[in-house]
């Protein structure tokens, strides 16, 4: 009943004044533009989107339009808020405004991803901090790897392990901090302690070249 009800929303926010740059899209035909998510971020999301009232809900969708630049074939790629987007898609969220940043729709392939790289609009790296091919980039949002590496950088910052930063894909850059100093056997079956383990090592001398850094409180 409460998706039921939800799906009602964008047509809520798409009531107010038309936004120029602003368009609903589908959900599932967004491409994204990262190889992956933390999955355990993604149920974060989730969980708080089922806490927001109605009005708070429709409020919130008009504060977080996924930004989108418009592609090759006149697809929609989403360059940021992937979490929160693919969240809303399994709460039954189908569709929803996005905001246009750019149309690059009449670039090759190639100089497509070669300008969202030189925009720091991509980052085409697996779930092992390996380098993907623009060729094997999901095509779909449900088609993103899970990377609990990402998962245990985002429960860090919310622990205050390290600073919000407006330096691109920080999650990321700690997520493959954490890789190189804690296994995934322990995130996957003792994420409290990988957690612990990662408070202690992110206030250490070898994270300080890391966005949000700080030192270890006093």
């Amino acid at each position: 009943m409460l998706i039921a009800a939800r799906t009602g929303l964008v047509n809520l926010v798409m009531s107010d004044p038309v936004q120029e740059n602003v368009m609903i899209a589908q959900i599932a035909d967004l491409v994204p533009t990262q190889v992956t998510v933390g999955m355990r971020e993604v149920d974060v999301k989730r969980q708080r989107w089922r806490e927001k009232h109605s009005y708070l809900a429709a409020n919130y969708l008009r504060k977080h339009q996924p930004p989108v630049i418009l592609g090759p074939n006149d697809r929609h790629y989403l360059i940021d808020r992937h979490h929160l987007t693919l969240a809303l898609y399994k709460e039954g969220i189908w569709q929803l405004p996005v905001l246009i940043v750019a149309d690059m729709s009449g670039l090759s392939s190639d100089e497509f991803w070669k300008t969202l790289e030189a925009h720091n609009w991509t980052h085409p790296f697996d779930d092992r901090g390996q380098r993907r091919s623009y060729d094997s980039m999901p095509a779909s949002l449900d088609r993103l790897i899970d990377d609990p590496f990402r998962s245990l950088a985002g429960a860090l910052k919310r622990a205050g392990g390290y600073a919000k930063s407006k330096e691109p894909f920080t999650e990321f850059r700690w997520a493959n901090f954490l890789r190189s100093c804690i296994s995934l056997e322990m995130i996957e079956h003792h994420f409290d302690d990988a957690l612990a383990l990662a408070m202690n090592v992110a206030h250490s001398d070898e994270a300080v070249v890391l966005p949000g850094w700080r030192r270890h409180p006093e």
